[in-house]
């Protein structure tokens, strides 16, 4: 993409599943490359998010469920063309983004 046109959107997302939703939808109904779409810890820790969703939850070796990392929200971020902005806010509404910016 042309770096005059590239805009980053970013969203936190209380759960990983919420993250994944989000991802999703940019790339299979707004075609946003999964190459432009980047996951992280919001913070400095390792983090599922700060609720759990099930997609997260494991088993130890003896099959007692471990507690997920919930240790702050999950920041995702998309680099979008000028155009692709509008549909990409509103993927990241729809999964339930907080803290959304576009830069």
């Amino acid at each position: 993409m042309d770096d005059d046109n590239v805009r980053t959107i970013r969203g936190t997302f209380a759960t990983r599943e919420a993250a994944d939703l989000a991802i999703e939808h940019l790339v299979q109904e707004h075609g946003i490359d999964r190459a432009d779409i980047f996951v992280q810890a919001k913070d400095a820790a390792n983090t599922s998010g700060i609720a759990p969703s099930g997609g997260d939850a494991s088993r130890d070796a003896g099959g007692s469920d471990l507690d997920p990392a919930l240790r702050g929200e999950i920041e995702v971020s998309a680099d979008v063309s000028r155009d692709e902005i509008a549909a990409a806010e509103q993927a990241f509404r729809e999964a339930g983004a907080a803290h959304l910016t576009t830069r």
